[in-house]
């Protein structure tokens, strides 16, 4: 099939927006979120069910419609393996925005073997939005934290954010950067003194304290308040942690870059520090800065 189409694509405005169908006790707040974020932003709505199509689901999907008053033109109904299924499905039908729901914290097992919401992290070609606790009434996005690292990609991020947080009335916005201790440590000698050390994490600091200055003007919606954080620690744990302990009800990243394996969750990758132990509900951009589908 030709995806032509695809490249270039920008990650915003949302046209199609899909919901991972997993028949949970949580299906029918998902769907409910996924219907409100649909109509919020005056996009078609898409479930995706991976299994095998039976009465008892249709019967089931249409309960959940009419307490819901959804009406859903089509469902696409796919058997096999579940993350293969909804990253072909997405593709197909040009699906910008894939909203799944997601455990914050899931066992060691599982972690290893990956999740649905964990796999496609890895792998789609589209933005996902991670939802933790799904409610029928809507979950309320009034803070949200966005981590703004030195990438190409960071500047879509950025513009998605804004483009989000408009159409849900966000109020509060925390634009992130982390200064990670290792590199500070890094550039040290074994030498150096105390005061040496304060300049070099001073110099650092101000270093990126004026970058986030350059990301203002991306962030300007109206009626919420902006606020610049540099965080220190290790990258993806520190934003994670910051996250969790400022409440925020949406952390948004970049997509990565490329499939992150087994290694990267032996090694612990950044983005993995957020996927092993879901702060809030997440927002992964996916952006194709070089063209990319």
């Amino acid at each position: 099939m030709d995806y032509s189409h695809l490249r270039g694509r920008r990650p915003f405005p949302f046209t199609t927006i899909a919901v991972a169908v997993a028949f949970s006790p949580r299906l029918e707040a998902l769907l409910a979120e996924a219907a409100r974020l649909a109509g919020i932003f005056g996009a078609g709505l898409l479930p995706i069910h991976v299994g095998r199509r039976t009465g008892g689901k249709q019967e089931l999907l249409d309960e959940i419609c009419g307490r819901q008053h959804l009406t859903l033109p089509r469902i696409i109904w796919r058997e096999g393996d579940e993350v293969d299924c909804l990253l072909r499905a997405c593709k197909e039908n040009a699906v910008d925005l894939l909203v799944l729901g997601a455990l914050r914290r899931e066992s060691v097992l599982r972690y290893y073997l990956g999740s649905v919401a964990r796999g496609m992290s890895r792998r789609a070609k589209c933005s996902l939005l991670l939802l933790t606790e799904p409610v029928a009434s809507g979950t309320a996005f009034r803070r949200i934290v966005v981590n703004c690292v030195d990438h190409a990609k960071t500047r879509f991020t950025l513009d998605t954010v804004r483009y989000f947080a408009t159409g849900t009335g966000c109020t509060d916005i925390r634009i992130a950067r982390e200064l990670d201790q290792t590199g500070l440590a890094m550039s040290m000698s074994d030498d150096s003194t105390t005061a040496e050390t304060a300049r070099v994490r001073q110099q650092l600091l101000q270093g990126e304290e004026e970058k986030l200055r350059g990301a203002d003007c991306l962030m300007q919606v109206d009626g919420a308040a902006v606020e610049r954080v540099v965080l220190s620690g290790r990258p993806g744990f520190a934003i994670r942690r910051y996250a969790e302990d400022c409440r925020a009800d949406l952390l948004a990243i970049n997509s990565p870059d490329g499939l992150l394996g087994l290694i990267d969750r032996l090694f612990t990758h950044d983005m993995e520090h957020i996927l092993e132990h879901l702060p809030c509900n997440v927002l992964i951009v996916h952006s194709r800065p070089s063209g990319g589908a």
